[in-house]
């Protein structure tokens, strides 16, 4: 059956007949996989990007277990058919993926309304899974690659069309359960419950290596979701330019002295997946960007969205428009074509020619938690070139890896001498660079400490601790006009709370209440229509609240999905990034995110998610994530006030009993506000000479 309600839109005529066939169509895909007849097998599409070949290194005997899992999905009558196809895949790309099966639908987030649902959470997560395998959003679409490189929605296409099967059928009595990618079924359960629990990558420690990994990967037994792609919930490269503007304009206040970044340059690397963030994210700072980009693909895509101003492969025309820009103090994102360790060296001759030193803050987002897949392209080798290295001989490959890093962080290391400001941006480069044997290594640090500074505790001012992170929300009616209003519900709602918070926590305030403002105009929607903004617990509360409000009252037509990034407050358990400043030992421990996880799912989660890896790589992190339906009902507006608070707090409550004095601060006052909410706190050592003579005893 269908949902009750209509699509925003009228169906009469052209436009009418195209909405009849679209869910038709939904309908198909929601039916179960297509067996008879099966459909046609077209390939792999040369329209869009496709995923590196991988190279899991399997036995004879491995490939043959590899390829009784793939065919299990099938009844036995289609096994001699699907066999051949599902091992030449296997051979020639390291995967079963099932193109095949790839869908002839365009994936996109289509109005809640249209999926062929019993229950508005299951079509919300149909909706969102649509988002994801978005080729505007996707980074590797036909490979059901969201972003990162490796990013999965799910391991395979028949496990596609089996979980639009489940939710189309789903009741308010039960969940589906989601094994890395596989859905398990649906289990009876209450409807409190979340309608999808999912948990992606969850080996046994001990094996949780990278070679294991692409091994059980091929076999179709476990699956790299990332951070919001394994839990549905990426919403484009929008998720990340909100965090890397204030970003940006934090270093400038930091390193150079002012918000005013005017004829300033930044230099970075990627354009592909989360990175593709950065170029508009440069602007809206007001600075100069310049990011290189080996792949002429993601170039030209985020050029073609408008995120991109200009393109150059030629580093003399790239030096040109630096010099010239940071004359005229022009805001500029310049994507050059090219490896960036060609441009860190080409900027340091540069300086060591003329004395100019061309850039002013310095950072990098290639995927080096994925380093030898794709993740990371070294300066020795063209893009072609590599590509089929690292399929034809993965440890000459590797070699050629560790040389470039090395080289990579020469040359920073030489401009940051001059006086540049550099800062690793979370995604392992530090970690891989020291792998490799470059010389990242702070003198005296800590195990999670390197010689240039961690954008979260340096540059983002400990944000966590103070309760702010990256919440986000996408109107399911996929009507413009329904983000505009829930912006200026978000906007109102923070400036009520502006008024009364302290002065540690006014910047925070205000910067989001500044983009917020200005998010419309600079057209950041990709895919599906959503935002996001940092926010504190109450601000979260708060603009959940007021937006299941105006969904009841018709101001906003459909409901409302809110989430947030993985990146979060409670949410990961990352040595090496978000909780790179706890000190108290406990860095390499994982019980915050796992706990976030359980504590999402009891106290309102439509779903919920828990991951290995995500951001830094397999095996380095432990994150959670959830979704939550508001639909207008009293009872949304309960599950959201408690899950939220709890979403926050459990984070914050970790902080202050690692020792940090904002996260101190920050808790007290929540349980000044929240009378039921008690919290273990920590007796500080006074006198480190209680310890020494103790010790010395």
């Amino acid at each position: 059956m269908r949902l009750e309600g209509k699509p925003s839109k009228p169906t009469n005529g052209v436009m009418g007949r195209r909405l009849d066939g679209v869910m038709s169509s939904l309908k198909e895909i929601c039916a179960g996989l297509p067996l008879d007849p099966l459909p046609p097998n077209r390939g792999r599409d040369p329209g869009v990007p496709h995923a590196p070949v991988r190279t899991p290194n399997l036995t004879p005997a491995e490939e043959r277990l590899a390829l009784r899992n793939a065919l299990r999905y099938f009844p036995p009558n289609l096994h001699a058919t699907l066999a051949t196809e599902f091992a030449q895949e296997l051979r020639q790309y390291g995967h079963i993926y099932m193109y095949r099966f790839c869908p002839a639908l365009r994936m996109r987030a289509y109005h809640i309304n249209q999926y062929p649902c019993r229950t508005r959470q299951a079509a919300s997560i149909m909706l969102m899974i649509m988002n994801n395998l978005d080729p505007a959003v996707a980074q590797f679409p036909q490979e059901l690659v969201t972003y990162g490189g490796n990013g999965q929605v799910f391991s395979n296409w028949a496990q596609f069309w089996l979980v639009f099967n489940y939710l189309s059928t789903m009741t308010e009595e039960q969940t589906l359960v989601m094994y890395s990618g596989h859905p398990l079924g649906l289990f009876p359960s209450l409807p409190s419950s979340p309608r999808c629990v999912i948990t992606n990558g969850m080996v046994i420690p001990n094996y949780s290596s990278r070679e294991e990994y692409e091994k059980m990967f091929a076999m179709g037994i476990t699956m790299y979701g990332q951070m919001t792609a394994g839990s549905y919930c990426y919403i484009g490269p929008q998720g990340i330019v909100h965090g890397t503007t204030l970003t940006v304009l934090n270093a400038g206040r930091r390193y150079l002295g002012s918000g005013d970044l005017r004829g300033r340059v930044f230099v970075t690397s990627g354009l592909g997946g989360m990175s593709g963030a950065q170029a508009k994210a440069a602007v809206i700072a007001g600075c100069i960007g310049v990011i290189a980009e080996v792949d002429e693909a993601a170039l030209k895509k985020r050029h073609e969205q408008g995120w991109l101003m200009e393109i150059t492969n030629d580093l003399t025309h790239c030096i040109q428009r630096i010099r010239e820009a940071r004359k005229a103090k022009m805001t500029l994102s310049l994507g050059y074509h090219g490896n960036i360790v060609d441009l860190w060296e080409c900027l340091y001759l540069e300086y060591k020619k003329t004395g100019e030193l061309l850039v002013d803050l310095g950072s990098d987002q290639t995927s080096l938690h994925n380093p030898f897949s794709g993740g990371y392209y070294p300066v020795q080798l063209t893009f072609r070139q590599a590509n089929q290295l690292m399929n034809t001989d993965p440890e000459r490959f590797k070699t050629l890896v560790h040389e470039s890093l090395c080289r990579h962080v020469a040359a920073i290391n030489k401009l940051s001498d001059a006086g540049m400001f550099f800062w690793d941006y979370g995604n392992a480069f530090l970690l891989e660079a020291q792998r490799a044997g470059a010389e990242v290594e702070k003198k005296g640090g800590g195990a999670t400490e390197f010689k240039y500074p961690s954008y979260v505790q340096h540059i983002m001012g400990d944000i966590f601790s103070l309760g702010f992170g990256p919440f986000r929300w996408v109107c399911t009616s996929g009507d413009p006009a329904d983000l505009a209003e829930t912006d200026s519900i978000a906007a109102a709602v923070l400036e009520e709370i502006s008024s009364t918070v302290t002065e540690r926590v006014r910047q925070q305030y205000s910067d989001n209440i500044r983009w917020i403002r200005e998010a419309g105009k600079h057209k950041m929607v990709v895919g599906s229509q959503a935002r996001i903004l940092y926010s504190d617990q109450r601000g979260r509360v708060s603009i959940a609240l007021a937006i299941n409000q105006a969904i009841a009252k018709g101001r906003v037509s459909a409901p409302v999905v809110i989430s947030r990034d993985h990146h979060d407050v409670s949410g990961t358990d990352s040595p090496f990034r978000e909780t790179s400043n706890v000190y108290d030992g406990s860095a390499f421990c994982a019980d915050m995110a796992v706990q976030n996880f359980v504590g999402d799912a009891f106290r309102g989660a439509t779903w919920v998610a828990l991951h290995n890896g995500g951001g830094v790589g397999w095996g380095e992190v432990m994150n959670g994530g959830f979704g939550l339906v508001l639909d207008g009902s009293e009872e949304a507006g309960q599950r959201a006030k408690l899950m939220l608070n709890w979403d926050v707090s459990n984070g914050v409550a970790r902080r202050c009993w690692s020792g940090n004095t904002n996260a101190y601060e920050t808790i007290q006052r929540t349980m000044e506000d929240q009378r039921q909410l008690r919290v273990t706190m920590p007796n500080p050592v006074q006198e480190d000479q209680i310890l020494d003579r103790a010790l010395q005893g």
